[in-house]
């Protein structure tokens, strides 16, 4: 593999640490991903990286810039507000920021591609997800043959109820497989829950096998619309591959007022938490209330797509420059 010119100084921290092969990758797959949405009427959008507003979500932290304003993790809320402002089927390569995210998988500051789907279903839009990965070259077994599990049958294929198990319960199961976990939530079911999914099923899953889990609990819906069902059941979606997360996917939740008690019910658990009290996004419960359509959207982490596809050991492979080079 070549690499960039050798440094004439005794200190490498100026050099990337992609090699020159990823980053001619990252550019082919820019390519491809955009002809594929081309191809399907997708309008690509430009949303600002700097936002009034912050992530209200009590497991995201938002950068925030002196002087005011913080950058955005995710650009959800201002491209909702294109859709019901009358735009159709969108898509957007952002550059998003989330405070205290570093790590082999993890960048301060990394890319996200996300779009929304008019009139389409989770179901199909996990569909979608599929094949715009199959189409920016991910020639991996079996991505025609993805496997896809309820939350319910996931947690289960390691020995959790996920509808009854109590958090004592849910932490016993942790400290039997010797996780070492943070000891602050071992009352939040809910983290707990996030704790096993990751520490627990993730790692069970064929990392060469694309992998859905599908059908929250209402309480990890996040922004996506609960379903009635008999056991309610959020629209929400992640895709597992390559030994990680990969999307995260839902049915978008249209209601206004719905909207703006999630916001208030995550400042609520940021307070339980000692977080920092956040302002709910007043553009978005005003685009809502203008009206939103019926639609599906996910956002799928660019840099660990070109980690899978390119066999990368770590994300910082699959950046030119992660933070400690910024």
């Amino acid at each position: 593999m070549s690499t960039f010119p050798a440094s004439r100084t005794d200190s490498t921290a100026w050099r990337p640490t992609a090699s020159l092969e990823i980053l001619k990758l990252r550019a082919r797959l820019l390519g491809r991903i955009r002809d594929w949405f081309a191809e399907r009427g997708v309008l690509e959008v430009e949303t600002p990286a700097l936002s009034r507003f912050a992530a209200t979500d009590p497991n995201i932290e938002s950068l925030e810039v002196a002087g005011g304003g913080w950058l955005h993790t995710s650009p959800e809320f201002p491209m909702k507000r294109l859709l019901a402002a009358g735009c159709e089927d969108i898509y957007q390569f952002a550059r998003v920021f989330r405070k205290g995210e570093s790590g082999r998988r993890h960048n301060p500051e990394f890319t996200l591609l996300e779009w929304y789907r008019v009139g389409m279903g989770y179901q199909d839009l996990m569909d979608d997800v599929l094949d715009l990965c199959i189409a920016a070259g991910a020639g991996l077994r079996d991505w025609k043959t993805p496997r896809k599990l309820t939350y319910a049958q996931a947690m289960a294929s390691v020995g959790v109820d996920s509808g009854r198990d109590s958090s004592p319960e849910l932490a016993a199961r942790l400290d039997a497989a010797g996780v070492d976990w943070p000891r602050s939530v071992k009352d939040d079911r809910e983290a707990l829950l996030d704790l096993i999914l990751s520490t627990l099923v993730e790692p069970s899953f064929d990392p060469a096998q694309p992998t859905f889990v599908y059908d929250f609990p209402p309480a990890q819906a996040a922004l996506a619309t609960i379903r009635p069902d008999p056991v309610p059941v959020a629209e929400r979606f992640e895709l597992f591959l390559g030994g990680m997360e990969l999307a995260n996917g839902f049915g978008e939740l249209t209601n206004a007022s719905e909207q703006r008690q999630r916001f208030e019910q995550d400042c609520r658990r940021r307070a339980e938490r000692g977080q920092p009290d956040i302002p709910a996004d007043e553009f978005l419960l005003a685009a809502l209330e203008h009206g939103l359509p019926a639609c599906s959207g996910v956002a799928l982490g660019f840099d660990r797509l070109v980690m899978v596809i390119s066999g990368a050991p770590d994300l910082a492979s699959a950046l030119a420059f992660p933070s400690g080079r910024a």
